[in-house]
């Protein structure tokens, strides 16, 4: 091969590197990917643990109200400077709680009793200071929940919501139920506010109040508050968009217990089981309550969107995908949008079958979880980083 020749093989080629007499074109980098490894796991376990200095979290509580304030500033350091709070009141009125999928805060959905349930008893907790940290009971009134965005630069019109809830109960430190997705999220909003990344479309990144309460009323009134305005701008011509159209809602609740079905003497092995896995929801319409919604195929085709960015981002945990979603904030969006969930088991079959024995127990508590169950947690924050970055077409800017 002459020199002409080659001059006009690598300019035909692209960014190619002649070697040997051969071309070989440069693939180029993966911003996904890029993200997806910032994700750390030390990080991760620190933002549960500083959940955890709040107790339970209970809605309506100082604690509660402490922990908002603590998250609101968390997400300000990352970067996420455009933080908002919804207010509304609890409880709902009636017409604007939503009709979702079944469940509810005990555990009872689609014939299962579960065998732990809700301790609603403070004295039930051993330790002083938890039983200290946890006093003051909840009254109704105004409720507050924060979120922050990553504005596209090309469709800020547009978003994909990313929301966990961060109010707990049992009179422990719901580390698990919901410190871990709320960390989850706060680490995703940490990585997608670095100054180096842009998506085309918008992300929201929302810790919602009150899920444990008749299954998601603070979501409940985001929805109600917020649905009507999506897509508008405001004012016309700013190119700003206060609610951009909901592409879809991913919610995760519950991200670190996977030990395996309870044994004849009801008790749950100590150790992560081997077949751990992400367990990845979506609401099939109409079986539970009679809900119909016009986004369940919109759902099941995200939720295989989240289980292809699990197998290329994930870095050990597999993720299943299956059609009984419920019990959780993203239920309120069924007839708003497509929504799933994320989890660390089936909700209706396994956590309504008492596979988490710390369930809305005194015993959900940081020291009660290992290594292995916080890295089920990261892989999940894999997972979600991958399918939305992707979904969202994230790039870094050089």
């Amino acid at each position: 091969m002459n020199l002409n020749r080659l001059l006009l093989v690598v300019i035909l080629a692209g960014p190619a590197i002649a070697m040997g007499g051969s071309v070989r074109v440069q693939n180029p980098s993966d911003p996904v990917k890029t993200l997806v490894e910032r994700l750390d796991l030390e990080k991760y376990k620190a933002t549960i643990r500083e959940l955890t200095v709040f107790g339970d979290r209970q809605q309506g509580t100082a604690r509660n109200r402490d922990a908002i304030d603590w998250i609101e500033a968390q997400l300000k350091t990352y970067g996420c400077t455009n933080t908002e709070r919804l207010t509304y009141m609890f409880p709902l009125p009636l017409n604007q709680r939503r009709t979702g999928a079944a469940g509810n805060e005990d555990g009872r959905v689609r014939g299962f009793s579960s065998p732990t349930g809700v301790n609603r008893n403070p004295e039930a907790q051993q330790n002083p200071r938890l039983r200290e940290l946890n006093s003051g009971s909840s009254a109704n009134g105004s409720r507050e929940e924060v979120y922050c965005t990553k504005v596209g630069v090309t469709h800020p019109e547009e978003m994909y919501i990313v929301g966990a809830h961060m109010d707990g109960l049992g009179f422990g430190e719901a580390a698990n139920d919901d410190a871990s997705g709320t960390a989850l999220v706060m680490e995703l909003a940490r990585v997608f506010s670095s100054p180096d990344v842009q998506t085309e479309r918008s992300i929201r990144f929302i810790l919602f109040n009150n899920e444990e309460t008749s299954v998601g009323q603070g979501s409940a009134a985001y929805v109600a508050q917020r649905e009507l305005l999506q897509g508008r701008e405001d004012p016309p011509g700013s190119g700003r968009y206060p609610e951009p159209r909901w592409l879809g809602m991913i919610q995760h609740d519950m991200m670190l217990f996977d030990h395996g079905m309870p044994r004849s003497d009801g008790t749950v092995s100590p150790e992560q089981r081997p077949e751990a896995d992400i367990n990845i929801e979506f609401y099939s319409g109409g079986e539970f309550g009679g809900v119909f919604s016009p986004f369940a195929a919109g759902a099941q085709t995200l939720a295989w969107a989240f289980q292809r960015a699990n197998e290329k981002y994930a870095t050990r945990y597999p993720a299943s995908v299956g059609s009984d979603m419920g019990a959780t904030d993203s239920a309120s969006f069924i007839s708003a949008a497509p929504a799933i969930s994320l989890r660390e088991n089936e909700r209706i079959a396994q956590i309504g079958g008492g596979w988490n024995p710390h369930w809305h127990q005194p015993t959900d508590v940081f020291s009660a979880y290992d290594d292995k169950d916080f890295n089920l947690g990261l892989n999940a924050a894999q997972t979600t980083m991958g399918a939305v970055g992707n979904l969202a077409r994230v790039t870094l800017k050089r």
